[in-house]
Order: C-alpha cells, then structure tokens, then sequence
C-alpha cells in the first residue's frame, strides 16, 4: 500500500494525516510542532477548531519549505456563502501564514437544521471555492460531512466536483452508504475520529486483535481505514502514540479480521449528525 492517495484531479495527498482540533491552546504550538518532528506532513484544521494559528506557528519555526505540508482547512457554517466564504477563506490564510492551501472544504452541509435552503446555500459556498480552485489559490476542494442526500444536488449544479468527503469512520460507525457513493463519484474520504474518540481503545476485539499483531488499538483502527480506502486523520498529545499513528505500513490486517472489524455494533460513535440534532452519549 502506497504511503500517498491521489485525489480525482490526480494531487497526492498523504495517506495519513494528523487532526488538530483541540490540539493546541491559543498560539501554543508545542504539539503540534512535536507533530512535525515525528513526521507528519499532513495537517487538518478549520477556522472553527482555533488552530490554524498555531499550526502556522509550528510550520513557521520547523524551518522546513511550505511545499514539504499538505495543509487543509474548512468554512464553517457562519461563513457560507459565497462572499462569506471568500473572506473566511482569505482569514485561515492569514493565520496560517501561507498564501495557499492544498485543500479546503465545506465543513457541513447544514448550517441552521431549520434552513430549508441549504442545497442552494452549499451551492453558492462551493461557487466560491470552485473560483478558489480555478484562481490556483487551493490545490484540491471538498466537503465535510456530506451524506449522498447532500452531495447529489451539489454534483449536480457544480462545475468541479468534490475531491475529498471528510467523515465520522471508524469499527464500529463506517457510514457505509457513504463510502460507496463516494467511490461511485470518484471522492476520496477522509476519517475524523478515526479511533471513535477514545471510546474504542479499550473494546474487546480491538484489544484481542492488537494483542494478536503487536500494536496498538489505535493502529488498528487506522490499518482499518486505511485498507477500507479511507485516509486517517488521527491526532495525540503524546509522541510514542503519535509515531505509533503513522506506523501502519508494516503490517495489514486479514480479510478475516476486516470482516469481523466490518461486523462491529456501532460503537465510539461521536453523536454528531449533519440532518440531527447532537446525539449526547
């Protein structure tokens, strides 16, 4: 298995890739330079998620050249439409302290569940992103969050099609229906809370089958995603867990155990739903 995907417009992006929503505290970029130095090169943020500052910061100080990171980042759900977006978009630059993105992506489909005009909202937000991508401001566009049910009015009007899908996976909650729209329309998904939050690290099968291949929980966990197609955005405070996070192509894992890890009840799964209200657990 190669250590790169290549999205539909055939940009590589890393196979791995490190979460950084509540990884730092205001400017303080410690994690997320120690992120760097383990080797990530793939970083994920948001406007919402307070980081892209720091994560600039952490950039800045490595000393390596901005073409050496695959930087994403999102519009939130204030920020949609297409003036919005613009200016939101221009904002995380700003922060970051790059003058381009590899890939920036409409966080949810819905922001206001009572809006009965979302389909022509997400159209007129991914107009401006569209516009972005043409201009050779961001290397790659996407969503977030996006079920079938969303997607299939935005493929329909849009003139560039959604590269990435970022979404809820893991054993346990693997959005199926969505996996396979998304491999029958050629997007790439991505996995945030690859690990279920935490909540998987102490099931039993995960327990028994990480025992049986001598790693972590959490690497098989992302192993899983990674064999299912899925890109893994992982995040940890720790450094051990974090270079364990980018180990996953020494081993794979066997049709066997896929199956059993496809057969999971949902478990870990986070509450959130882009057409509900939060689920608290």
């Amino acid at each position: 298995m190669n250590d790169t995907f290549r999205l539909s417009n055939g940009q590589k992006i890393p196979a791995v890739g490190f979460g950084t929503y509540k990884a730092a505290d205001g400017d303080d970029a410690a994690v997320l330079r120690a992120a760097v130095d383990c080797g990530y090169r793939h970083f994920d943020t948001a406007s919402f998620y307070g980081t892209e500052r720091a994560l600039g910061r952490a950039l800045a100080e490595c000393g390596l050249p901005r073409g050496e990171f695959f930087l994403t980042s999102k519009v939130w759900k204030t920020e949609m439409g297409y003036d919005n977006a613009l200016r939101a978009f221009d904002a995380s630059l700003a922060r970051l302290g790059t003058d381009y993105l590899d890939l920036y992506l409409i966080h949810w489909p819905r922001p206001d569940l009572e809006r009965s005009d979302w389909a022509a909202l997400d159209l007129d937000t991914w107009r401006a992103l569209e516009d972005l991508y043409e201009a050779g401001r961001v290397k790659a566009i996407g969503v977030s969050n996006f079920l079938p049910s969303h997607l299939e009015p935005l493929l329909a009007s849009a003139s560039v099609a959604p590269m990435v899908d970022q979404i809820e996976f893991h054993p346990g909650y693997t959005q199926q229906e969505t996996l396979d729209y998304c491999a029958a329309h050629g997007i790439q998904v991505e996995a945030w809370s690859p690990i279920g939050r935490a909540r998987l690290l102490s099931d039993p099968l995960l327990t028994e089958m990480a025992g049986r291949y001598g790693v972590s929980v959490a690497q098989i966990c992302l192993r899983f995603a990674l064999q299912n197609g899925v890109l893994p955005l992982p995040k940890s405070a720790n450094p051990n867990r974090m270079a364990q996070n980018l180990d996953l192509f020494s081993f794979s894992l066997a049709e066997e155990d896929m199956a059993a890890l496809d057969a999971m009840p949902r478990a870990g799964w986070s509450g959130e739903h882009p057409d509900r209200e939060r689920v608290r657990l």
